[in-house]
């Protein structure tokens, strides 16, 4: 293939679509990006409409300006219910995977056969923002719409879909580490499963046919390659560089994501705090532990402080560590691990007279880390952490890098990009295309370019920082359960 040859990837995200092209040896050429918008539909739930994606993808595609695209790979937000009728039309808007009205759902899928043989199916609890909770939702309160569905399908298949000429053109497709998201799928098989469908009463026909992420699903207009792509932990992992035994990765989006590859696929904790979904690699799975609201924390105070998120941080790093015993819990959307408690609620303990705007901005960025911590704890119970790898633009904060790295007690890596997903697409997209032998040819093209050590009297500070941290959870939510309580949850275990 002609080292001319361009590769994109494309990453159909929550707020935006983002795209970057990149060459055969992973340099970047040029960067894009387009906003789409959430739909005003009330408190607790959150829709967008899939047109808006494709809108937003094919301006970051004209913006990148290729002019000799060779392989293109998508990637992007989990979860989301896409529902189409027999003609490819949409429905309904999408209902996203930070949606919470499927509560009632939720609780039926679960108690349906027992939370032991939902973790043993799907490596995932039932969360009311999955795919087979709204899914449900849909079925109970809008009858009429179901009966127009024919395909259920996944938000960055929807787009790659229409980018290669529609439902009649492309057919229905996703990849295996999407489909692990849908609370639909047998992660240790890597295929849909068939006692799932038959509890959501869903027909095998409706769903997209579930390849690895690498294979080549479709062609562009012009004959690019384009390969099944990846959901965004999944493709964020592979822009990395992760691999089994290697370093963690954490993510600093809207969410906090604490991640790594295992080969094997047995749910990597036994009480659900942790997610389960195959790797963009056919030899992998992957761990997740998710804190819902992390750079998100500090968006919403950038938003109620009145100022710009570097401003913040730049007066945040006068003020001491740990505020005087300032603290911060970050539920500002409930909390997945390691509570999974949807109506947990963010606070400021310890407020005084003298905390000013700053020593609330650095409250805000310790709590983040305190959190990212107890999802870390979880974590490190079924995999080794030496080290991690940090990807986000919060991530590039002197101030938020030193403080994750005294928190979590880790050496972190640091990579040249911030749009690890994008690049983990356009990696695969190169890899269906033919320019990339496998994934670890991929992969050894991401190495680090810096390394934050943790401060060894930051670290001794934030240990005592965080032994406090860990009691403010149960005092706060008192009755709330940390964690289910899988052995009374009843359920038979496959055999």
């Amino acid at each position: 293939m002609s080292d001319s040859a361009v590769f994109v990837g494309l990453d159909v995200g929550t707020s935006s679509t983002k795209g970057l092209s990149i060459r055969r040896d992973g340099c970047v050429l040029a960067k894009a990006s387009a906003p789409h918008r959430t739909l005003p539909t009330g408190a607790g739930t959150s829709e967008q409409h899939p047109d808006d994606w494709v809108a937003a993808a094919r301006r970051v595609l004209a913006e990148l300006k290729v002019e000799r695209l060779a392989g293109l790979g998508l990637t992007g937000q989990m979860h989301g219910l896409v529902l189409l009728d027999a003609r490819g039309e949409v429905v309904r808007p999408a209902i996203l995977w930070n949606d919470g009205r499927a509560v009632r759902e939720r609780a039926e899928l679960e108690e349906a056969h027992g939370v032991p043989w939902l973790l043993e199916q799907t490596g995932n609890r039932a969360l009311p923002g999955l795919t087979a909770a709204s899914l449900l939702w849909v079925k109970r309160h809008e009858p009429d719409a179901w009966r127009r569905v024919r395909h259920v399908m996944l938000p960055k298949d929807y787009v790659r879909m229409q980018l290669c000429g529609g439902l009649a053109a492309a057919g229905t497709a996703t990849d295996v580490s999407d489909a692990s998201g849908t609370l639909l799928f047998d992660v240790a098989q890597r295929s849909w499963s068939a006692e799932l469908l038959e509890l959501v009463e869903l027909a095998p026909e409706q769903l997209p046919v579930a390849v690895e992420s690498h294979e080549r699903v479709g062609t562009t207009a012009d004959g690019a390659a384009v390969a099944a792509g990846a959901g965004d932990q999944a493709a964020a992992a592979l822009g990395l560089g992760l691999r089994d035994g290697g370093p963690l990765g954490v993510a600093l989006g809207t969410s906090g994501v604490v991640t790594g590859i295992r080969s094997a696929p047995e749910p990597a904790d036994p009480l659900g705090r942790l997610q389960t979904i195959c790797a963009a690699r056919p030899d992998g799975w992957q761990t997740l532990g998710v804190t819902l609201s992390a750079a998100g924390s500090l968006a919403w105070w950038s938003d109620v402080a009145g100022a710009g998120v570097g401003e913040l941080l730049a007066a945040a790093a006068e003020r001491p560590a740990g505020g005087d015993g300032l603290h911060f819990l970050p539920y500002l959307s409930g909390e997945r691990a390691p509570h999974m408690n949807a109506a947990a609620r963010a606070a400021f303990v310890g407020l005084a007279a003298h905390h000013d705007r700053a020593a609330l901005t650095r409250a805000v960025v310790e709590g983040v880390a305190c959190s990212l911590a107890d999802v870390l704890d979880v974590v490190r119970e079924g995999l080794p952490a030496e080290r991690a790898r940090i990807t986000g633009r919060a991530a590039r904060s002197e101030l938020v890098a030193q403080i994750l790295a005294a928190v979590l007690a880790l050496p972190l890596e640091r990579v040249a990009l911030d749009e690890g997903p994008a690049y983990g697409a356009a990696l695969l997209g190169a890899i269906a295309a033919g320019a990339l032998a496998d994934h670890e040819e991929a992969a050894a093209l991401v190495w680090p370019t810096d390394v934050v050590e943790p401060d060894p009297a930051l670290q001794a500070l934030y240990a005592d920082h965080r032994t406090t941290f860990r009691t403010l959870y149960p005092a706060l939510h008192a009755g709330a359960v940390d964690a289910p309580d899988v052995a009374r949850a009843g359920g038979a275990h496959r055999a």
